[in-house]
């Protein structure tokens, strides 16, 4: 228990006598008194750390190539905040006591997936424009700005609990900064439940929809196997996503000093290992991959302004059979014997 000796917090060290916080290190205090009461496993995190490195890197690559740059700006942050967390971590793992690699840790890894959810929205969007605006219950402009606000919103809840957190007392944490980012947890839960059950409500018009109803534009990236696979590798990116922020909140339902904060056996296999497989899926089906060129995937995008007269971009093809016949073909007068075409 922490004493209070001339206005300076002490601690007892392991040997009885009574230090400065400051001063602790494995070996000379309690596991008790530091930021989490295990110490990482250095290899486990730098392992983690090298693949968001290599995964970053394989998306700087892609964005040169395809330039998708609205999509790797969300992957790009989102990736490069796990490489800072999972650093933090490793310097936790020779100083478990550190408070501010712990809040470098905790803020990074915490924020990091709302990043990557964004660009997985923006995709959802062209997506639709593919298939066809007509057969979608909502248009693309409204999924992705919406969704994208959903996701600022929560990032914004849980930056400001991590900045809360990061500036209280290390001996005596308080609960505001732990609520601000469970708030900003269970908000982004509650807009991806969301996301998945429109994405899905979205799927089923696509696989319903006759070829004829769709965008003719996209015919030919439609086919494309590796197009097909993109809702795909978004359905996985997102379940796992889900996983892991259903998780963190259950993580810190209890305070840093609950028993699932403390179990690193749950993060390592509920936290790291969810957003390897979301980022790995993501980077081998690209969407630019997916669309094939840096012009296709700029065809598909949308814009902010409105056409009343319907989608531009969408050609109905019309059978033969069913084809109203032209001006010039219904025009005909009949005479004995004759059929004279005006």
């Amino acid at each position: 228990m922490a004493t209070i000796v001339n206005g300076t917090v002490l601690i007892p060290a392991l040997n009885g006598t009574l230090i400065n916080p400051n001063d602790c290190a494995i070996g000379v205090c309690s596991l008790e008194y530091a930021q989490i009461e295990y110490v990482p496993t250095y290899g486990g995190n730098l392992t983690y750390c090298i693949i968001f490195s290599v995964i970053l890197l394989a998306q700087m690559g892609l964005v040169w190539r395809y330039r998708t740059w609205g999509f790797f700006i969300g992957m790009f942050c989102g990736l490069l905040l796990e490489v800072l967390g999972y650093a933090g971590r490793i310097t936790l793992s020779g100083s478990p006591f550190n408070f501010d690699q712990f809040v470098l840790y905790l803020v990074c890894l915490t924020i990091g997936p709302a990043f990557l959810t964004a660009s997985i929205y923006l995709c959802l969007g062209r997506i639709v424009i593919v298939y066809g605006k007509n057969i979608s219950r909502f248009s693309p402009r409204f999924y992705t700005i919406t969704f994208v606000i959903c996701d600022f919103i929560s990032l914004l809840l849980q930056a400001v609990g991590g900045a809360l957190a990061a500036t209280q007392d290390a001996t005596d944490p308080s609960r505001t900064g732990v609520n601000v980012m469970i708030a900003g947890l269970a908000f982004q839960v509650v807009s991806l439940t969301i996301f998945i059950a429109l994405s899905m409500e979205f799927a089923y018009r696509a696989y319903k929809a006759r070829e004829s109803e769709l965008n003719f534009d996209f015919f030919d990236l439609r086919k494309r196997t590796m197009f097909r696979m993109l809702p795909y590798a978004i359905a996985v990116a997102t379940i796992t996503i889900y996983i892991r922020c259903v998780f963190r909140v259950a993580e810190l339902k209890d305070g840093f000093g609950g028993k699932l904060a403390n179990d690193q056996t749950a993060f390592m296999i509920l936290e790291g290992p969810m957003i390897i497989i979301a980022t790995v899926v993501l980077t081998i089906c690209h969407p630019g991959i997916a669309f094939g060129s840096a012009p296709s995937w700029a065809a598909a995008n949308w814009t902010w302004k409105k056409n009343s007269e319907g989608d531009p971009n969408h050609i109905r093809m019309v059978s033969v059979e069913t084809a109203t016949p032209s001006m010039a073909d219904s025009e005909i007068t009949e005479v004995p014997d004759k059929k004279i075409h005006v």
